[in-house]
C-alpha cells in the first residue's frame, strides 16, 4: 500500500492505528497513565497499568464508529476502559453501560466471596456532541447518585464522556494537564510544530512517538490504511448528515407552504416565499 496523501507531521489519534499507538501499547503506557491521571484524579494517583485483553468486550471491526478499546488495570486492581468514538451512535450510553458490566463481572471469585469490587472507570472520547444544550459543558462525569440527597450512592463506577468538538481552548489558554491532553487529542494531526505549552517529559514521549517521519515502512503502510478508513468513514457520515439537513429543510419548506395555504395566500406568493414549485404546493 502506498503512502501518498499523508502530509501531516503527526499521527491522527482518531484513527485506529493512531489511538492504539499512543495509548494501547506497553512501551507507551506512560502516556495512558498521564492521560488517566489528568482526566480522573488531577494528580499522579495511578503509578502503573497492565493491559488486559479487550477482545471479549464485543468490539467488531465492521462497527467503525468505535473500535479503539484500551482496557487496563492499575496497581490497585481498578479497571479502566478507554474508547475513542468518532461517530454518534444511537445507543452509545447503553453501550458504555453494557461494556462496564464485563470488568465488574470479571471480579467475581470462586468459592466464598463477599462481593467487594474494585473501581471501574469507563472513558469515552467522543468526536461528536450529544448534548447541545450547553456549548461550554463538554466534560461529563457520571456516577450513581441518590436523587433525594444528591449524594453519590456508589463511587466505584464512573463514566466519563468528553465531547471533543466543544473543546476550543487555544495554546495560550492551556492551564492544567487536563487542558493540555485535550488540546493534543483535538489538534495533534493538524500541528506543524510542537506547541510551547507542551514542554515536559510526557509530551516529549508523545511527540516523538507521533511523528510520522519516524515510522517504519510497515508502520507507515498500516497508518495509511487506517487513515484511509477514517477518511472514507468520515466522508460517508458527512454526506449522510448533509443529506439529512437538506431533507429537513425541504420538509420545513413544505410545512410552511401548508400553513400559508391555510391562511389563504396565493400559490404564486407561496412559491416565491418557499422556492417550491406550483405543482408541489398544489399537492400539499
Amino acid at each position: 500500500m502506498g503512502t501518498e496523501g499523508i502530509q501531516d507531521k503527526y499521527v491522527n489519534p482518531y484513527t485506529d492505528f493512531g489511538f492504539k499507538l499512543l495509548f494501547g501499547t506497553a512501551m507507551n503506557k506512560v502516556l495512558l497513565i498521564s492521560f488517566l491521571n489528568a482526566l480522573l484524579f488531577k494528580e499522579e494517583v495511578i503509578k502503573d497499568v497492565t493491559y488486559l485483553n479487550a477482545e471479549h468486550l464485543g468490539t467488531q471491526e465492521y462497527d467503525r464508529r468505535a473500535v479503539f478499546d484500551v482496557y487496563c488495570e492499575n496497581e490497585k486492581g481498578e479497571k479502566f476502559l478507554v474508547e475513542m468514538q468518532r461517530g454518534e451512535q444511537q445507543f452509545f450510553k447503553d453501550r458504555s453501560v453494557f461494556y462496564s458490566t464485563f470488568p465488574i463481572r470479571e471480579q467475581a471469585k470462586r468459592g466464598e466471596w463477599d462481593y467487594e469490587l474494585k473501581a471501574v472507570y469507563v472513558v469515552g472520547i467522543l468526536n461528536f456532541s450529544f448534548d447541545n444544550s450547553d456549548e461550554e459543558y463538554f466534560h461529563h462525569e457520571v456516577k450513581l447518585v441518590d436523587l433525594y440527597t444528591h449524594k453519590v450512592f456508589y463511587d466505584k463506577l464512573t463514566f466519563v464522556y468528553l465531547e471533543m468538538p466543544k473543546f476550543n481552548k487555544t495554546e495560550d489558554e492551556l492551564e492544567s494537564m487536563f487542558d493540555k491532553w485535550l488540546f493534543v487529542l483535538r489538534n495533534l494531526a493538524s500541528l506543524l510544530e510542537r506547541p510551547r505549552a507542551l514542554q515536559n517529559r510526557v509530551f516529549d514521549r508523545l511527540f516523538e512517538t507521533a511523528e510520522i517521519a519516524k515510522f517504519t515502512k510497515t508502520e507507515l503502510s498500516e497508518y495509511w490504511d487506517s487513515l484511509k478508513n477514517f477518511r472514507d468513514w468520515y466522508s460517508v457520515i458527512s454526506t449522510a448528515e448533509k443529506k439529512g439537513r437538506e431533507e429537513g429543510r425541504e420538509e420545513e419548506k413544505r410545512e410552511n407552504a401548508r400553513n400559508f395555504k391555510k391562511l389563504g395566500i396565493t400559490i404564486d406568493v407561496i412559491s416565491q416565499a418557499t422556492g417550491l414549485s406550483k405543482e408541489e404546493i398544489e399537492k400539499l
